[in-house]
């Protein structure tokens, strides 16, 4: 069975960009390209997976807002 999963994006100060599943507590995984950090992710999300309680609820995500502050 597919999931799909929402990955957060940054660029950290050395350049590397930072995945991070919203969904999946302490679900991350890093890359110098955005092709190696897909497929370091894809990995993370299955070992989350691996470690989630079969009863465990997994939150639906919602999205993100961009909040503008003086």
């Amino acid at each position: 069975m597919e999931r799909e999963f929402y990955v957060v994006i940054e660029k950290d100060e050395d350049g590397f960009l930072v995945g991070e599943v919203p969904q999946l507590r302490g679900c991350y995984a890093q890359g110098r390209t955005l092709d190696e950090l897909m497929a370091n992710i894809r990995e993370a999300i299955e070992l989350a997976l691996e470690d989630t309680d079969a009863t465990e609820t997994i939150p639906e995500f919602v999205g993100v807002q961009r909040v503008l502050v003086p």
